[in-house]
């Protein structure tokens, strides 16, 4: 009998219905016990959120700076795991402050330690750097990256820019003025993530979890558009800039973090609506000279290597 560990973290309930569509076909087969354990934080974060809240979380989601979780139930620490599905969100184009916490207590290591793992993303867009730190942190709880399984929001990055704020701000998964479409990703997509529980079945049955990435490539699992690749590590370089100065001016809450956290919104506005279009137009005039490391970067973020 093979045992399956599925974690995640979800506020809007969005993830828990991908992972339980990307489940349903462990959770139904009759050679696989399936537990599943939710994230949970010593102190919840809202939602939905107050801006100010979600602003002020920013400098120790990209930094990593773990907080308390709630204990892990005996009965999940119990089990001898043949594979761990987790999933996440991204925020601020780090894994969620929630599962790095996570990631960074003692059970954490008991649970992945030496344990194959499929990881599974719910986004806005930008997750790819995203990965690299999920890729390092496994590696440091030594476990094994099998497989990744991404689902995003496929409107343009403005326009999931406005709903995904409306959603946020809201809790509303709902049309913006009747106008925009609805937040996240597309429920068609979040129903047909079903088809990669029997693909992942097979591999842990026949103890082929070395090839799942591939067979999970050919069923579209993992979708990169070229240019959110350049925009991902350009806005990870000013991030870590922007993360170091803010907690540097003091603690949550206090009066020159406040301001230097309201600054850091107006970055936020000015790199959404002028500078990525400026990047994105020096990446179609660079596009052609640079296509061979383009198609390097695609099949590498699309897999589960991790380079040194």
């Amino acid at each position: 009998m093979k045992q399956v560990l599925v974690i995640h973290y979800s506020q809007s309930g969005q993830l828990t219905e991908i992972i339980g569509n990307v489940t349903a076909a462990l959770d139904r087969a009759d050679d696989i016990t399936v537990t599943h354990y939710r994230i949970e934080m010593e102190t919840p974060f809202p939602f939905p959120w107050k801006k100010s809240e979600f602003l002020d979380v920013f400098p120790e989601t990209f930094l990593r700076k773990p907080r308390k979780t709630r204990p892990v139930p005996e009965t999940v620490m119990n089990g001898n795991y043949d594979l761990i599905i987790f999933g996440y969100q991204v925020w601020y184009l780090t894994p969620a402050l929630p599962v790095t916490s996570f990631l960074n207590t003692p059970e954490a290591k008991t649970l992945f330690s030496g344990t194959p793992v499929v990881t599974v993303i719910g986004c806005r867009n930008m997750w790819i750097m995203a990965q690299e730190k999920m890729k390092r942190q496994l590696r440091d709880l030594n476990a094994s990256l099998t497989g990744n399984i991404v689902l995003a929001d496929r409107h343009s990055n403005h326009i999931s820019a406005v709903t995904i704020v409306h959603w946020m701000f809201s809790g509303k998964k709902s049309r913006f003025l009747g106008l925009f479409p609805k937040p996240g990703v597309s429920q068609k997509d979040i129903e047909e993530a079903v088809r990669f529980g029997p693909a992942i079945l097979k591999h842990l049955r026949t103890n082929n979890p070395g090839n799942l990435q591939a067979t999970l490539l050919s069923m579209e699992a993992v979708k990169i558009k070229p240019f959110l690749i350049t925009a991902d590590r350009r806005a990870n370089i000013i991030f870590s800039k922007w993360a170091r100065i803010i907690t540097q001016k003091g603690e949550e809450n206090t009066s020159k973090r406040t301001l230097w956290i309201k600054i850091f919104s107006y970055y936020l506005i000015i790199a959404i609506w002028i500078i990525a279009p400026l990047v994105f137009i020096v990446f179609l005039l660079m596009y052609f000279p640079l296509r061979r490391k383009i198609r390097k970067d695609i099949a590498y973020y699309s897999s589960v290597n991790m380079r040194t």
